[in-house]
């Protein structure tokens, strides 16, 4: 019996059901993967194809926890597998790999294709609401309540985010009632408020900010990450915070208060930065100074207005310090419910080396229900699928 009809679940009853073992699947919403659907809306990035050893790094720490899963069945295994559904794949310029459809409705139909061909069965709209006092498994549906009964359970019931899509985490409060620690959701590959004047919202919201690096200070040194963020209307979001959005979160959690430090000309150094701000302006203006000098769009300069004091922009040197850390304050994360993905859940230690719940032998939890996170870029598809 496998509860939960994304990613995990559906390798979990593809490899038990390939074994010869009978597969019941039950989902609580209308059909499979729909998180896995919106996450291709974009195209849909499965795995990365960096280095191995780079790619083990991203899992933080709960690497040693996955690494010997990740590689038995990592990205190249993944690809093997995605072309084994009839799926080819590409690496984009980026190292992220994507089907070369982009979607990730055929795959998800090829996938569900492939799994009745091995017997497995799916009840949708029945959602798990816990065991009843013989040890059945409940579930909550159109026609009332049913229970189930098997020799394994396997629980791959998502993270808390996203809820309309099916991971509301709920099953939180029944795992932690039958005695089985779980750490609190927290919001992970998110977005965060920053306290925008209007004006900076008129002129900026929606626009990229692009080369550019990202520094937030953690206990074990600073995490530093280069690429491009949107300016939205309640603050900042985009691959590159999301990359640094775990370092970005604990600090604010543990502080109530977070800084992230951006560098708006990562291909030049301070003194060349502090020499071009030093030639005469004539009657340019400082945006007009600033764009003809350093080549800096209005997105930037607008951010250099919007967070300097009027005494630094007046002054070449410290301006030119500025430019080279900006330090940009968060107010607070976004909602989980807005959150790519969520950290907490099921704790490790809950869990042996095989994912089975040490205190109820017979049950296991995968995918995003357990407790590690990793970045966008593929990392979090791989994970669930290994």
């Amino acid at each position: 019996m496998i509860i939960g009809a994304g990613p995990a679940g559906l390798m979990a009853a593809e490899r038990l059901a390939g074994s010869g073992h009978a597969v019941t699947i039950f989902e609580g919403m209308p059909s499979a993967g729909r998180k896995f659907l919106m996450a291709g809306k974009s195209g849909l990035n499965i795995t990365h194809a960096e280095d191995l050893e780079t790619f083990l790094s991203r899992y933080g720490t709960s690497r040693a926890r996955l690494e010997p899963h990740l590689r038995k069945f990592g990205p190249n295994e993944i690809r093997d597998w995605c072309a084994g559904l009839g799926i080819e794949t590409f690496v984009g310029s980026s190292g992220r790999v994507f089907p070369t459809a982009m979607k990730a409705s055929p795959l998800l139909r090829a996938w569900l294709r492939r799994l009745d061909g091995l017997g497995c069965k799916i009840h949708y709209r029945h959602y798990w609401t816990g065991w009843d006092e013989t040890e059945n498994a409940v579930f909550k549906t159109p026609d009332g309540e049913v229970t189930a009964t098997a020799d394994i359970t396997v629980l791959a019931l998502g993270g808390g985010s996203w809820k309309r899509l099916g991971s509301d985490g709920k099953w939180m409060e029944i795992l932690k009632s039958a005695g089985i620690r779980c750490n609190p959701f927290k919001p992970a590959n998110c977005g965060f408020d920053v306290a925008w004047t209007d004006h900076l919202i008129d002129k900026c919201a929606g626009s990229p900010v692009k080369a550019v690096t990202l520094t937030v200070s953690t206990k074990s040194g600073p995490q530093t990450v280069r690429g491009e963020f949107v300016i939205s209307r309640t603050g900042i979001e985009g691959s590159a915070v999301y990359a640094i959005s775990a370092a970005l979160r604990d600090q604010w959690l543990e502080t109530g208060d977070a800084t992230v430090t951006l560098d708006l000309t990562p291909d030049r150094d301070l003194a060349d930065v502090t020499a071009r701000l030093n030639k005469p302006r004539g009657k340019n203006s400082l945006g007009n100074h600033l764009r003809k000098t350093l080549g800096l769009d209005t997105t930037k300069t607008a951010l250099v207005f919007e967070t300097t004091p009027r005494e630094t922009l007046n002054d070449p040197a410290k301006l030119a310090t500025t430019i080279k850390a900006l330090p940009l304050k968060i107010t607070k994360p976004r909602p989980i419910d807005e959150a790519i993905s969520t950290a907490g859940g099921v704790a490790w230690e809950e869990l042996d080396e095989n994912f089975q719940l040490k205190k109820r032998p017979g049950t296991y939890c995968l995918g995003e229900m357990v407790d590690w996170e990793a970045p966008t870029g593929g990392y979090l598809l791989s994970g669930c699928l290994s």
